[in-house]
């Protein structure tokens, strides 16, 4: 038995009253921000299955604006259980003595939290058309958890609109990459971050993906970890934002259902109305907040602790989020970089050979043998290696149509130093968002990196099928 496991063994001993012995520790696939674990027990009654969610590495971790700590996580779902959220029970906070890091065991709950399995799974068939009406529901009853009487307005930062917006721009800046369409985007919610709104507890990560689901409804609403006392209609917003639809664009609402069902959930439990238009300002907001996430993907991979396949990967799918708010933006026309013919090489095995060599090996031979954690990951590295496949095809074309058109836009310079020109134009106010040559400018430089980071995404679909239609 590991250190870990050990550890682990004497901290369940001491917080589960029938607890006989730890038989199994599985980590599981996903949790990119997070480590979750999959714990089976034997108790004096038989054996019994929990969870725990812990800092990645075991780390003891400072709280920090935007992220108040898994301690508070435990909390704001005891607190939700307590109106009728659907939550699992916590045993357990990790304390110093459990020398585990931060985290908590909890109950472990059965269902569907894939995402992609949520919009298609033959199982949910008969009760998603009520889903998007039973998450509004839900909504509603976290948006009016009293802050006083659970203590959480003493340990949830309070932010508005525009300071959230700001301080996601200002994490972005520090990451010290040009990305225009980021800045473009910052600037939009800028002018248009609403006022007038009354102060709720926001999940501020309410999606498919992070709420658990059976036949009969909601099981659990998970991952609390960015909550924060603002403006209510940030969930509403988050939970219709493209990356969440898996796929199914042409439902916005976690890809399983409609505006209107959503917002009449909703409205059924908090008695308000709800403005789309603030709505949408928060799905812009949505695909604007997950761009700078992804990068910070990026950089944790950089920086450590958990340096996983998956973050670098992460990193990538910034673009994603990037098209959709063209989408929601700008639409309009569009072309793609064309794929050369394969390179005459006289190199033998040429560099696009040794790629493929080793994505087919990941996903013909690795995951035909393995399972759990390991089989993700495993498809993760084969999909950055198609990254790295479609950049080398794709990239050099794509990249010398960028520069000529910042060079019509900005003047005589190189590609990387148009775009912080961009970029700090744009961060200045120096340029009109609404001007034709930069909009399509962004359009074009955005689509065709995602065409490389992810073709199957379904803003890529939606921006060429725009570009037909104007």
């Amino acid at each position: 038995m590991s250190e870990f496991d050990q550890k682990l063994g004497r901290t369940l001993k001491r917080c589960i009253s029938d607890f006989v012995s730890l038989d199994q520790v599985e980590r599981l696939s996903g949790g990119a921000s997070q480590e979750t674990y999959r714990l089976e027990l034997t108790v004096s009654h038989g054996k019994r299955t929990l969870a725990m969610r812990r800092a990645p590495g075991g780390e003891k971790v400072e709280p920090t604006p935007g992220h108040p700590g898994l301690a508070v996580e435990a909390l704001l779902m005891q607190s939700a259980r307590d109106v009728g959220v659907p939550e699992p029970e916590v045993f357990h906070v990790l304390d110093d003595m459990d020398e585990l890091g931060d985290g908590f065991i909890m109950e472990w709950l059965d269902g569907i939290a894939l995402g992609a399995k949520v919009v298609r799974a033959p199982e949910l068939d008969d009760i998603r058309p009520r889903l998007a009406f039973l998450c509004g529901e839900a909504l509603a009853r976290i948006h009016a958890i009293d802050l006083q009487a659970t203590g959480l307005d003493q340990k949830l930062e309070v932010i508005s609109p525009a300071q959230y917006v700001e301080q996601t721009w200002e994490r972005y800046r520090l990451f010290d990459t040009p990305q225009p369409m980021i800045d473009y985007t910052a600037r939009w919610l800028q002018d248009n971050a609403p006022e007038g709104f009354e102060p709720a507890l926001v999940h501020n990560d309410f999606r498919n993906g992070n709420v658990m689901f059976s036949p009969d409804g909601i099981v659990a609403v998970l991952d609390w970890e960015v909550a924060h006392i603002g403006d209510p209609m940030r969930d509403l917003g988050w939970i219709c934002t493209n990356s969440w639809r898996f796929g199914r664009s042409d439902l916005p609402v976690g890809g399983f259902g409609r505006y209107d069902e959503l917002f009449a959930g909703y409205e059924s439990i908090s008695g308000q109305k709800v403005d789309p238009e603030r709505v949408k300002f928060w799905e812009v907001f949505g695909s604007f907040w997950w761009a700078v996430g992804c990068l910070g993907m990026a950089e944790h991979y950089r920086t450590g602790p958990d340096k996983t396949v998956e973050r670098p990967a992460i990193g990538r799918r910034s673009s994603e989020c990037q098209v959709d708010c063209v989408n929601l933006l700008f639409p309009g026309e569009v072309s793609l970089v064309e794929s050369p013919a394969t390179a005459s090489d006289s190199d033998m095995p040429r560099a696009d050979e040794l790629l493929v060599s080793v994505r087919d090996f990941l996903r013909e031979d690795v995951m035909a043998q393995t399972t759990g954690r390991t089989n993700f990951l495993a498809r993760v590295a084969g999909n950055s290696l198609d990254i790295v496949l479609r950049e080398q095809a794709l990239g050099p074309t794509a990249r010398q149509l960028e520069l000529e058109r910042l060079q019509s836009l900005m003047g005589a310079g190189d590609l990387n130093d148009l775009r912080w020109q961009l970029v700090h134009r744009l961060r200045a106010g120096e340029i009109d968002l609404y001007a034709p040559d930069l909009q399509s400018h962004l359009r074009h430089t955005v689509v065709n990196q995602v065409a490389i980071d992810q073709p199957k995404y379904s803003g890529l679909a939606t921006a060429l099928s725009a570009s037909v239609e104007s």
